[in-house]
């Protein structure tokens, strides 16, 4: 009986990273909500679980804004929590889950707009999120004891996530931790694995409604945003894995006051992220991420740590 629970706690701790790090550094209503990087969102997990996530994170950097833009070389540093809830459920005979995020933060730094010097301080919370996913390929539907015996090998998912506009926001402000606006990201994803290591690919398309109340009471459309992600992850045993991954987004073009701006998006992050057990239902993931080319957009430095409690069906 103790081997047949080691080996599950192994297993849970090694795979059932249900809810990776997920901080929505919306540094000004501009940005698309992207540039996030999530290894194993695509993992099986054993059905009836639930998973409840905090976490701290530090970014600090600047905006990468166009010619058009009133803010100029502006540096920021943002200090946030995360409060998450996930559960995974049986959806039509496919293991699914879905999760609520609840970012909050306390954002500080210096801008130039127009030819003044200005200071933002501000805490409150980011949009919150609304996610929902399904494996529909390759992934059976188990129990905590039937997942101690599975092994993966062709993973095939998807998942919508949709952003609602509750967090702090003032239309006289450049810069606000919430958005004004919804959005929702479809997004497909893929996993493949070759014993302890897998490669994981994932593509999503941000689709934004308009911010009416931007800025100075001027209407904000966005183009939508395609993001593309690519982890590499490998298991190294006895509940500890370690991922490398990289992120590339295109698009999101505004349109002020039907004026077009020329902020086209093509940005590329890297980031790396470790996980590791602490005991049966609980364990910590690090992780970090930096803009290794930024066109448009949030160009920052991020470095966080999360703790993950897991409990439910016979855990």
């Amino acid at each position: 009986m103790e081997l047949s629970l080691e080996r599950i706690f192994r297993r849970l701790t090694a795979y059932a990273g249900i809810l990776p790090v997920i901080l929505a550094l919306l540094f000004a209503p501009r940005q698309a909500c992207a540039g996030e990087i999530e290894p194993r969102a695509y993992g099986n997990t054993p059905v009836g679980v639930n998973f409840l996530i905090a976490g701290y994170a530090y970014s600090s950097g600047g905006l990468a804004t166009d010619g058009s833009s009133p803010l100029k070389d502006a540096e920021l540093r943002m200090n946030s929590g995360i409060l998450a809830y996930a559960r995974s459920v049986e959806v039509w005979g496919k293991p699914g889950k879905f999760d609520i995020i609840l970012p909050y933060s306390g954002l500080s730094g210096r801008a130039v707009v127009g030819e003044e010097l200005r200071e933002r301080d501000v805490t409150g919370f980011h949009d919150s999120r609304f996610r929902f996913s399904v494996n529909f390929y390759g992934a059976p539907v188990l129990s905590v004891q039937e997942f101690s015996d599975w092994q993966q090998d062709l993973l095939i998912g998807a998942s919508i996530q949709v952003s609602a506009p509750t967090g702090q926001y003032d239309p006289d402000k450049l810069v606000n931790l919430g958005n004004n606006r919804w959005f929702i990201k479809p997004d497909i994803g893929i996993s493949k694995a070759w014993g302890g290591f897998a490669l994981e690919f994932s593509t999503g398309v941000f689709f934004f409604t308009d911010n009416d109340d931007f800025f100075g009471g001027k209407e904000l459309e966005q183009n939508e945003v395609s993001t593309t992600q690519l982890h590499a992850i490998y298991n190294f045993g006895r509940g500890i894995w370690a991922a490398v991954s990289g992120t590339y987004d295109y698009g999101g073009r505004t349109t002020i006051n039907g004026v077009r701006s020329d902020d086209l998006q093509s940005n590329w992050r890297t980031g790396a992220t470790l996980g590791l057990p602490i005991n049966r239902n609980n364990s910590i993931k690090l992780y970090a991420s930096s803009g290794i080319s930024t066109r448009t957009g949030s160009d920052y430095d991020l470095y966080g740590i999360a703790w993950q409690c897991r409990w439910g069906n016979g855990l």
